[in-house]
């Protein structure tokens, strides 16, 4: 197969650890990849592993402090001409692969007209709109449509793109993400211990952990109100993540449980996630709806026994997860005391989620898959 130069695009670096977990997987493969976003404000990002970074974005904003009220408007200042500069980038490139745009509205006239043989690839991370917002969905077709293949992670997701927002079927295309296995390669110089307020906790007490930002959507109260009908246990409740919602309700609610609930109520960076995810006993991600969480394949990469609502693409993870129907508390407390209790109940999960990361939601297999699509779009190579 060809092996393709392939400009990958993040301006606002809105998911390094997607970019360079897919941007190594390709150049394991052969292609020649350069990564094109702008530096990370919240911590450090994987080490490049065989590609290209270039930070062509956001130069001057990237430099100011989070939260100064001049960063944003100087982001806004700076994305036109990056914008504009990273077209006169990529001309070499085979293939112009883009995870993110900054400004939609916008950025669908600022890329540009496509050039001849250089396809245009586009991956769906975000949440569509729901169904009935026609405007908001028609928006979606007019910028989506300026790419050449659409790029969703989840079946559901793909037939919402055909369905929803009308876009062509054969421009979409499903290729799952990957598990961020980088975090279970950190050499231990570049991990952080628990943090000090979890590090008290004896070792054979079972933890059942959410980790994330605090959202409504994340169905948090919902695990709280589970956790305090497990009644007497030995078992804590860790609850990991920056807040982007009052905490007094569920500290009320934490106050219920007979258990133990800890929170972290601040942003986890990379080098303390692995020691959370190795102490838990069992993830959970209660949510009341989604399409696709780097949450869950955190989990995927630690091989954790999960508990997940049966919404958008968790309900495509086959065995690798004990699923629950989203918002019901009977449900999800049921789970977790079976996998708090069954040591054999965990392991069969583990086991599942290996065995995915293994075979068709490894890297290597979501890298040759993307090759595969750039070639079938007719993106040259050497």
């Amino acid at each position: 197969m060809p092996h393709p130069k392939v400009a990958m695009l993040d301006p606002s670096a809105f998911t390094p650890p997607y970019d360079r977990s897919l941007a190594a997987a390709l150049a394991r493969a052969g292609a020649e990849v350069e990564l094109i976003t702008s530096r990370f404000a919240y911590g450090p990002v994987p080490e490049p592993e065989g590609y290209g970074v270039t930070e062509l974005f956001y130069t001057r904003a990237s430099g100011i402090p989070l939260g100064s009220r001049v960063r944003l408007p100087l982001k806004a200042a700076e994305h036109v001409p990056g914008m504009l500069a990273a077209r006169m980038l990529i001309r070499g490139a085979d293939v112009a692969h883009w995870q993110w745009v900054t400004y939609p509205p916008l950025d669908r006239f600022l890329l540009g007209k496509p050039r001849k043989g250089q396809p245009r690839v586009i991956t769906l991370h975000y949440p569509l709109p729901p169904p009935g917002e026609e405007d908001k969905l028609d928006a979606e077709r007019k910028f989506l449509s300026r790419f050449d293949a659409v790029i969703a992670h989840t079946e559901g997701g793909a037939e919402r793109l055909r369905s929803d927002v009308g876009l062509d079927p054969a421009a979409v295309h499903v290729i799952p993400h990957g598990p961020f296995d980088y975090l279970t390669e950190l050499p231990e110089s570049k991990q952080a211990p628990l943090p000090g307020e979890l590090a008290d906790v004896p070792p054979e007490r079972p933890v059942i952990l959410f980790f994330g930002l605090l959202r409504p959507y994340k169905g948090i109260d919902l695990l709280l109100e589970a956790f305090a009908a497990l009644g007497e246990t030995d078992a804590e409740l860790w609850i990991a993540g920056m807040p982007r919602m009052p905490l007094e309700p569920l500290l009320e609610l934490a106050d219920r449980a007979s258990g133990t609930v800890r929170f972290i109520p601040r942003f986890i960076s990379d080098p303390e996630i692995p020691a959370l995810m190795r102490r838990a006993d069992v993830l959970t991600l209660p949510y009341r709806e989604i399409e696709q969480s780097g949450v869950l394949y955190t989990g995927l990469a630690f091989r954790k026994p999960m508990v997940l609502s049966d919404v958008g693409g968790f309900s495509e993870v086959g065995d690798a997860a004990r699923l629950v129907p989203p918002g019901d508390v009977d449900a999800l407390t049921a789970a977790l005391a079976e996998l708090v209790e069954d040591p054999a109940a965990r392991e069969r999960l583990s086991a599942a989620a290996d065995a995915s990361v293994r075979g068709d939601l490894g890297w290597d297999a979501i890298a040759a898959r993307t090759l595969e699509l750039y070639a079938s779009l007719g993106a040259r190579g050497g």
